[in-house]
């Protein structure tokens, strides 16, 4: 009897499972044969804009960096002559130095602000609402616009602050200013994100903590920032990118002065593009701004462990 239903087992296990092994292979066997076309159909759009718009430009500016072009005729191929230029050019230099600083200090006074703003906009209560919808208007304002609302607000003889220090004439103090201005103009994006991030943690994970016996500051140094870590990577980066192509706001207010104290590389390279026409120096300049963005972008990524991240939300189980 025991061999009898052994039997019955052994030979009833691949009739059992012959009926899902048949609708699983038949599913597989009538799927559609043009859903790898529809597949590419979707993809093509963004690829295409993505080839036209980053790529072919990136390809160009290379090419032309190894020729001497003013936007007439045809370039002439001119070898390493606009690189070696770049490494005996100190303004370039400087410029770099002045893109570093402004991307360290965005950095540094952007990201603490965000995240409080952030966490203080995550939570309940009517008035955080109005307050997170006061914090998103720099967003609505162009940055022209901002540019000319700051630069009247600080002007020294008709502004508010008039019969003060001049902010934006003084070496020592424009690009603090600069990194203030666009900080103000920034930072409600990082706080949109840094919202989301801390209403996607479950409330599970405080009240454990509570439970503990954890205090405000402990949870938020073991639960709220471990838990945000890829928020903080991926605002960092978009900062850092950011930083690297700062432009129109540095040129309508001080268009890199007073004399080159907020030049960076990328108002460097505008200038060395239309008022110089120097087309291929200008393609080195956007290669190396190019370089340092993905250089910066690939080493947060890396020992961020970014790359290989997992669910925001992993310890809940």
């Amino acid at each position: 009897m025991t061999a009898s239903a052994s039997t019955s087992n052994v030979t009833g296990a691949p009739l059992a499972a012959a009926p899902l092994r048949k609708q699983l292979g038949g599913g597989l066997a009538r799927r559609p044969r043009g859903g790898g076309l529809a597949d590419w159909v979707g993809v093509a759009p963004p690829l295409l804009l993505f080839l036209l718009f980053i790529i072919v430009p990136m390809i160009v500016a290379v090419v032309l960096s190894f020729a001497n072009w003013n936007g007439l005729g045809s370039p002439k191929w001119v070898g390493f002559a606009n690189w070696t230029q770049f490494f005996q050019d100190p303004q370039a230099h400087s410029s770099l130095w002045i893109t570093l600083q402004l991307i360290v200090y965005s950095y540094i006074v952007q990201t603490p602000i965000s995240i409080g703003l952030g966490l203080f906009t995550a939570g309940k209560g009517r008035l955080k609402s109005i307050y997170a919808s006061i914090f998103v208007l720099p967003m609505l304002i162009s940055t022209v616009g901002i540019a000319l609302l700051w630069e009247s607000f600080l002007d020294p003889y008709f502004g508010p602050l008039h019969g003060h220090q001049n902010w934006l004439g003084t070496s020592g103090d424009a690009l603090y200013v600069l990194v203030l201005i666009i900080a103000w103009q920034f930072i409600p994006f990082h706080t949109l994100l840094y919202a989301v991030g801390r209403r996607q943690i479950p409330g599970v994970l405080y009240e454990a903590a509570r439970i503990d016996g954890a205090n405000p500051v402990q949870m938020f140094f073991r639960i709220t920032l471990p838990q945000l870590r890829y928020t903080i990577i991926t605002s960092g980066i978009l900062m850092v990118v950011g930083a690297l192509t700062y432009f129109d706001i540095i040129y309508v207010m001080t268009n890199g002065g007073p004399g080159t104290s907020t030049l960076v590389l990328s108002l460097d390279m505008y200038h060395q593009l239309f008022p110089a026409y120097e087309f291929g120096y200008a393609s080195v300049l956007a290669v190396v701004l190019g370089v340092i963005g993905i250089a910066i972008a690939m080493v947060m990524v890396r020992f961020s462990g970014f790359g290989g991240m997992r669910s925001q939300q992993e310890g809940v189980n």
